[in-house]
């Protein structure tokens, strides 16, 4: 059994560039999320196309494993090029990506950019997917801390995104894991975990007893830690999964 909730605002800014969304087959469920990048609507397009490509494809032949959802980020980078060509904005149309894959018995997920996915076990977490920017690079090489991140000169500076032609592939794809009695998921732009640290969302966790009481409570956090401040686009998106006795 599974619960969420989810939400993208402009965070004051003239257009909101992230796109967020769901899509079922079956009993299996499809979380995406990304932050578009370059202004001018193309981040908007952007944004919007590499997302609703994977829920389009996840409803009509979806899987929870690594190989399919290479293939669905495979397949969106090359549709999104096409129509960069198309609308001549190779350098305006890109985005960051994230996507959780899961059935209640096993969880897949991936991500290119710095839009995040978190995992927790029982209010706990567990794991957090690495940025693809300049600061974590830096935290890497043991320069800086993990929490140095936020904040950092250089925290927009990303090494890897959607929409950028490479001739490797630098999305990562998690590998498949078994969800244990009670999981949770946060998956969210940098404009979210920009202003509430991991410690204040697992507090937050533990008093909420549905996905919306928590995102409601880390929005509240987020809109305080970010007032005054120049505020980006923000989205989030929470899923709580329970399995029965």
């Amino acid at each position: 059994m599974y619960t969420y909730a989810m939400l993208s605002r402009d965070g004051g800014r003239e257009q909101n560039e992230d796109f967020i969304g769901m899509a079922k087959c079956g009993e299996q469920v499809c979380f995406a999320l990304a932050d578009g990048l370059g202004g001018h609507k193309g981040g908007a397009d952007a944004s919007r196309l590499v997302v609703e490509d994977i829920l389009e494809d996840f409803r009509n032949r979806g899987e929870v494993s690594g190989e399919y959802l290479r293939r669905c980020f495979r397949d969106s980078q090359e549709h999104l090029l096409e129509e960069q060509k198309k609308q001549e904005q190779e350098d305006g149309m890109k985005t960051t990506l994230v996507v959780l894959l899961a059935d209640g018995e096993q969880a897949v997920w991936g991500h290119i950019g710095d839009s995040r996915l978190y995992y927790f076990e029982n209010k706990r977490q567990k794991a957090r997917t690495l940025d693809h920017s300049v600061p974590q690079m830096l935290v890497a090489a043991g320069e800086i801390t993990e929490k140095e991140i936020r904040g950092h000169e250089d925290r927009n500076r990303l090494l890897h995104v959607m929409g950028m032609e490479e001739e490797d592939e630098y999305y990562c794809i998690a590998p498949g894991r078994e969800q244990g009695k009670r999981t949770e998921f946060l998956l969210c732009t940098d404009g979210f975990w920009e202003w509430i640290e991991e410690k204040e969302m697992e507090k937050t966790l533990k008093r909420s007893q549905t996905p919306k009481e928590w995102l409601d409570a880390m929005e509240e956090k987020v809109k305080e830690n970010g007032e005054g401040k120049e505020m980006d686009n923000y989205s989030a998106i929470a899923v709580f999964f329970e399995k029965g006795d």
